[in-house]
């Protein structure tokens, strides 16, 4: 299964793998126009703020991963 974290230097250790598939699909379900994006995607990870899956998306940018809407709902999808 491919992951939008594979090599991923900053990648929170404290995201199990479970929760980061949650917070790709939850990606995928609400785009950058979706009002209270980062506490739906809190909602739908489960155990997590919206600032930690906030964070959590800053971090993979800063990795230099392409999270582009397009990418991220292929992945979620595979």
């Amino acid at each position: 299964m491919s992951s939008i974290y594979q090599g991923s230097r900053n990648s929170c250790p404290s995201w199990s793998p479970r929760e980061n598939k949650l917070f790709e699909k939850a990606l995928a379900l609400y785009d950058k126009e979706t009002p209270e994006r980062w506490e739906n995607i809190a909602k739908a990870v489960g155990g997590k703020s919206a600032e930690e899956v906030k964070r959590h998306y800053e971090i993979l940018i800063e990795d230099g991963f392409e999270v582009s809407e397009a990418a991220v709902k292929s992945k979620a999808l595979s």
